[in-house]
């Protein structure tokens, strides 16, 4: 089987992206050896940051530690040297062998062994501007240095994100409108398209535009093609997230696929290959 790194549909490239470093879906999230994997294969992978109480970022999905790792409390209020004691869980929330990471741990590993040219890794910022300082932005330019090429960072808040990479020579950025205000706008209106032109209008330098895929089928099924429109802007799409295969979200793929997505988001990147050849 090949790796699960994309998938041709009528000349179209479409990427399947590794969430939160999962190639399976019995993958423990966020492991080094998965994201190295993945960035060696040239595979997109992408996992989250969140600030910790040394003014860095770590590999973590929430702003809590209970659920990801065996520690406990705001990882805001963790230092560094302890985030790095602390064991990830497993999907069934036991402990496992492998550590939190830091976003520097991960670049240093990247570094030892470069990432193939074709390798995206997707930084996602969970937190909004208002929890960023010059130390922590700093340092997140620090970390990435030479990476940057491989990497863009991603988020709900633009400005946050504008941030981060106008620090950051050579980061490329994207844009997920599918939170707050925007959200809240579209589910009252229905508008898909006014709600694509605000996502544009947001982050005008965004290279890609990150959207549930429920919204895209969803425009779909009103006869608006968000994935043209943006396209349209010089703009990629994410569709986020398939969490299991099945035949249901197998049809929806087949229709993110005929809509031209440019990347699908999955917790199991091998199981959707698999499925897609069958």
């Amino acid at each position: 089987m090949p790796d699960p790194i994309s998938v041709e549909r009528d000349g179209h490239r479409t990427w399947l992206k590794w969430h939160r470093g999962r190639r399976t879906a019995t993958d423990p999230v966020f492991t080094g050896r998965r994201i190295v994997e993945a960035m060696a294969l040239g595979a997109s992978v992408e996992v989250d940051l969140v600030i910790h109480a040394d003014h860095g970022c770590a590999i973590l999905h929430n702003l809590t530690l209970e659920a990801e790792t065996t520690g406990g409390g705001r990882v805001i209020d963790t230092a560094a040297a302890d985030l790095r004691q602390l064991h990830l869980r497993d999907n069934a929330g036991q402990p496992i062998a492998d550590k939190v990471m830091l976003l520097e741990d991960l670049c240093a590993l990247l570094s030892q062994q470069h990432p193939h040219p074709d390798a995206l890794l997707q930084l996602d910022f969970k937190e909004d501007a208002a929890a960023l300082d010059a130390c922590t932005i700093a340092n997140f330019a620090g970390s990435i240095g030479a990476l940057a090429a491989n990497m863009i960072v991603s988020g709900g808040d633009a400005r946050a994100i504008e941030l981060l990479a106008d620090a950051t020579p050579g980061l490329r950025r994207g844009y997920d409108p599918c939170y707050g205000e925007s959200l809240a706008l579209l589910q009252a209106s229905g508008d898909h398209a006014r709600f694509t032109a605000d996502a544009l209008a947001t982050d005008p330098k965004a290279d890609i535009i990150y959207l549930a895929y429920e919204i895209v089928l969803a425009a779909d099924d009103a006869g608006f093609d968000i994935i043209g429109a943006i396209h349209a802007a010089g703009k990629r799409v994410d569709a986020w997230t398939i969490r299991e295969i099945t035949p249901t979200t197998l049809s929806q793929i087949d229709r993110l696929l005929a809509l031209k997505v440019d990347q699908i988001t999955t917790d199991d990147p091998e199981g959707l290959t698999m499925a897609l050849r069958a």
